[in-house]
């Protein structure tokens, strides 16, 4: 997609990053994960490191910035490729620039890492699909219970788009898997790695939980969980990450035929000979 048309005659300091991350309710000690296109700002004096500052200014004392940092795009990529220090993030000049801070850290994940500044950063990244495996089309152990996509929920952290809408989100991911899991849990246990293979896994094609990322924030706008302000020429969107997945995941389970894509609605219906047998 592509993101917001910058104005470059308005200038971005970083007290108006600050201002803008309060005002969508960053808190001290926040955890502030975001995606976002630099150039939807206008001119951000100082590049991508004042965004940075700015957030850590709006979450000081002992706040921690981080974005996603992945590098795989399914181009010719082999997973035995990634590495942490050096294999760059394709998700924008934001995203390269933290990856590339000294300040910062990264996970150890070839197609899911994120990276980080600040307080919570090294716990962010660390022991990424150590333990725990969760249901994904890249690989068990992108959005694991040890990655930072699960810290990222249980710490209930400020979820945010500058320029970019929740198209883009890659918690989406995290909530999709779950969703999964929440259908393999209705079938017996013997027969839910034979029912997991029929889905999407290890970067290869196949049936996946996918749903409408505009409809799905329009929806969560209607419910008031999303929070706007203006950065610069940028719209900055915000959403609290515990409930963004728990409302999310209550949405879909309430109403699977409206939001969940047909071959994805045939795999819930083909359950039922698990059942059966």
């Amino acid at each position: 997609m592509e993101p917001e048309k910058g104005d470059k005659s308005i200038h971005v300091g970083v007290s108006d990053v600050k201002k803008a991350f309060i005002d969508v309710g960053a808190q001290p000690g926040d955890m502030v994960f975001f995606h976002g296109s630099l150039s939807s700002m206008g001119t951000v004096d100082g590049g991508p490191v004042t965004v940075f500052d700015g957030v850590l200014e709006a979450t000081s004392p002992g706040g921690t910035v981080g974005m996603p940092s992945l590098w795989f795009s399914k181009m010719g990529m082999l997973e035995k490729d990634f590495d942490v220090k050096t294999s760059p993030a394709y998700t924008g000049a934001l995203s390269e620039a933290l990856r590339l801070d000294p300040r910062s850290f990264r996970s150890n994940h070839f197609s899911h890492a994120a990276g980080a500044i600040g307080a919570r950063a090294e716990e962010l990244t660390a022991n990424h699909g150590a333990f725990g495996p969760r249901p994904s089309p890249w690989s068990e152990k992108a959005f694991a219970e040890a990655s930072p996509w699960t810290r990222l929920y249980q710490w209930n952290a400020l979820y945010c788009f500058i320029g970019v809408t929740m198209r883009v989100c890659t918690m989406k991911h995290w909530i999709e898997g779950g969703l999964a899991l929440h259908f393999l849990a209705t079938i017996p246990e013997k027969h839910r790695m034979e029912a997991r293979k029929k889905l999407r896994m290890d970067c290869q094609d196949g049936i996946w939980p996918f749903y409408n990322g505009e409809a799905w924030q329009a929806e969560l706008e209607r419910r008031g969980l999303i929070r706007k302000t203006k950065i610069g020429s940028a719209t900055l969107t915000a959403i609290r990450t515990r409930p963004m997945v728990e409302e999310t995941t209550a949405i879909m389970l309430a109403d699977p035929n409206a939001w969940l894509c047909e071959p994805f609605l045939g795999w819930i219906e083909s359950l039922k000979y698990y059942m059966e047998n």
